[in-house]
């Protein structure tokens, strides 16, 4: 089912800054067809022609996911609270189809209108259909002005991570693990959405297990590239990526109860989450006195 947890953890397990709009989307509990509810508008506001597409024809959990098709119309805007401080973690599955493009920005204001379509960075995939399996990070205060070029898997579901710092107007980027991405996030320190258009004749892509909730304590601590988890999906074992050892790794389940814990002591630590129910955990990483947490699905 969809998923919007409020999770007010009243146990200390997580510290979020109070103004944060926790999301949670696997969208398998909406209807196929538009979606105009909860999160989810459109460049107008208005329910119509621009939203979100539900469809089965690809999912990356359950078997439903969000399409975003080639119309040049759709242009469905994921609402995220008008945050103005703090640090957050904004991530998505994508699945762009072999030479399609895709596209997507960040609304500095939920309200397109209000804002004048103000956004921070823009993000292509194969733009202009000229380079398939590759994606580009542009300015748009500058938007002929590239800040990072990546790769991505054509065919295949992977996920694209934010981890944003208002308070220095910067973000990391990554794809399944890998940074893409280290710099300004030119959004004048202001997040209120993310905007999925249909860019060109060409475009078409998929969305699933929509996640953004604001960073715990110490996430500064974790640099990137020093920290990741997989497979994610996770079978059995999950592997903890870490350049110094880990203290201890606690595991919630989505209603907030600790289901596995461990104090490794070790870098790189393995986490046997065999036993586990296939559903989406927290797993919440500790070394010394920082912390992280990430959404695992088994």
């Amino acid at each position: 089912m969809k998923k919007i947890y409020l999770l007010a953890f009243a146990l200390g397990a997580f510290t979020f800054s109070a103004n944060a709009q926790i999301i949670d989307d696997d969208m398998e509990g909406y209807s196929t067809g538009p979606v105009h509810e909860d999160h989810w508008s459109s460049w107008s506001g208005a329910a119509g022609p621009e939203d979100l597409i539900i469809t089965t024809d690809q999912a990356f959990s359950g078997s439903q996911s969000g399409y975003i098709g080639d119309d040049g119309v759709q242009d469905a805007v994921l609402m995220l609270g008008n945050q103005t401080s703090g640090q957050y973690t904004l991530s998505w599955y994508m699945y762009v189809p072999g030479g399609k493009t895709g596209y997507y920005n960040i609304q500095e204001d939920e309200d397109t209108g209000a804002s004048g379509g103000i956004w921070g960075i823009n993000v292509h995939f194969n733009m202009d259909g000229l380079a398939p399996g590759t994606g580009y990070v542009v300015d748009d205060q500058n938007p002929a002005n590239i800040v990072a070029t990546f790769t991505y898997p054509e065919n295949f579901w992977f996920q694209i991570t934010h981890e944003i710092d208002l308070d220095t107007d910067t973000v990391v980027m990554s794809i399944d693990g890998t940074e893409i991405y280290n710099g300004d996030f030119y959004s004048g320190g202001n997040l209120g959405g993310v905007d999925f258009f249909s860019i060109d004749a060409n475009n078409q892509y998929y969305l699933d297990d929509v996640f953004f909730d604001a960073a715990t304590a110490g996430v500064e601590d974790f640099a990137a590239g020093s920290f990741s988890v997989y497979p994610n999906p996770v079978k059995d074992v999950l592997n903890i990526s870490t350049k110094t050892a880990v203290d201890n790794v606690t595991v919630y389940d989505v209603l907030g109860k600790v289901v596995l814990t461990q104090t490794p002591g070790v870098i790189s630590p393995k986490v046997d989450m065999s036993g586990l129910a296939s559903g989406a955990y927290m797993v919440q990483v500790t070394i010394g006195n920082a912390t992280k947490t990430v959404k695992v699905l088994k």
